[in-house]
């Protein structure tokens, strides 16, 4: 079995998430080819196409959303990705226990839960939802109507867990502000939910991340037990520099470990850094505390050289627009001048109404 060196491993994780070069594809194309996009915040998903596509325009993704070509919703670790209306049909039900154990453990809500009928609040919740979308404050307090005893903040957690629940637009619109609203998923995009296919989503992982362990796909998704899926698919079969086995689909080939990888600029919640359980193929333990603050935000990163060396925020006001780099170690002049000459261009490209753009690079 052939052992995978970290670089190489860095390597074919760059080429699956089309960060050695731009891609020439579609806004569309490359959501589903990278397996969705993490989207707890609303605008990252528009940062992540920027970061990997050739002249990427914000209109083409807001246009998939507003046609519901691409769907908002919680899927894969109980967080918000944005994915196509395919994907989004055929993984939720793959992860669906990932939710029902929530409505049991789930500190804030389980206690004012416990004893009520889940089936009969989800049944009203889907009526209220067919009728119209509705806000997270508007549907909790449609369900407090019928449930007054109980929290509306709970009620609201409940519809969410047990329904395929969709944030419309004009949430993440972008250039457009809007509170989270809920639609059901299988009536936005009027199609029903595919039955539960756990190999379907090993592989489409596999696609994006790949070599990679179950505990690695395990991590990414969210959910147990896939070891005995992945036992009986046919798959390619490595190890890692520590001896662990790593999955891979047998038509995929690697890159070559040293082919050269350009700076990039990542941004927020960039799921390359946070979709394996062992991420020191893309960043070093002791960076990644510097990228995700302990209430789980995820900064903006520099990669030079393949790996994560520092992290990047973009300020504004209404005048002036700067992108602050951080490095976390000194870094190569033509590596750092390259990511200066990014910041630039990102600046133009996400705030080109500000009167004066700036790339400050701070020690």
């Amino acid at each position: 079995m052939t052992t995978l060196s970290r670089r190489a491993l860095n390597r074919a994780t760059l080429e699956r998430q089309l960060l050695l070069r731009r891609a020439k594809m579609s806004a569309y194309d490359a959501v589903e080819h990278l397996a969705g996009l993490q989207a707890q915040a609303p605008f990252p998903p528009y940062y992540a196409l920027w970061a990997r596509l050739q002249g990427f325009k914000p209109s083409e993704l807001a246009e998939l959303l507003e046609s519901r070509r691409v769907v908002r919703i919680a899927l894969m670790r109980g967080t918000v990705h944005l994915v196509t209306a395919a994907d989004a049909l055929a993984w939720r039900p793959v992860v669906q226990g990932l939710y029902d154990r929530d409505l049991k453990q789930n500190t804030l809500h389980a206690q004012a839960l416990t004893g009520l009928d889940h089936d009969a609040v989800a049944k009203v919740a889907r009526e209220l939802l067919v009728a119209s979308p509705l806000s997270s404050t508007a549907l909790g307090a449609e369900l407090a109507r019928r449930w007054p005893d109980v929290a509306t903040a709970s009620l609201t957690h409940l519809a969410r867990g047990r329904l395929p629940l969709v944030q419309v637009p004009p949430r993440a619109i972008w250039g457009k502000a809007g509170q989270t609203t809920y639609a059901c998923l299988d009536q936005w995009v009027g199609a029903p939910l595919s039955a539960p296919s756990p190999a379907g989503l090993i592989a489409r992982y596999l696609r994006a991340f790949g070599p990679a362990s179950v505990a690695d796909v395990q991590a990414w998704a969210g959910i147990t037990r896939l070891g005995e899926v992945a036992a009986e698919m046919d798959l390619r079969r490595y190890r890692d520099p520590d001896g662990r086995e790593l999955i891979d689909l047998p038509e995929l080939t690697l890159p070559d470990e040293d082919v050269p990888a350009p700076p990039r600029l990542l941004g927020p919640f960039d799921q390359t850094i946070l979709s394996y359980a062992d991420r020191t193929r893309v960043i070093s333990d002791e960076h990644r505390k510097r990228v995700i603050t302990q209430n789980g935000l995820v900064k903006g990163t520099l990669l030079a050289g393949g790996y994560v060396r520092g992290r990047w925020e973009l300020r504004k006001d209404r005048k002036a627009a700067v992108v602050e780099l951080t490095p976390f170690e000194k870094l190569p002049k033509r590596d750092l001048e390259a990511l200066e000459s990014a910041a630039a261009r990102l600046l133009s490209w996400a705030e080109p109404g500000a009167e004066t753009h700036e790339v400050r690079v701070l020690a």
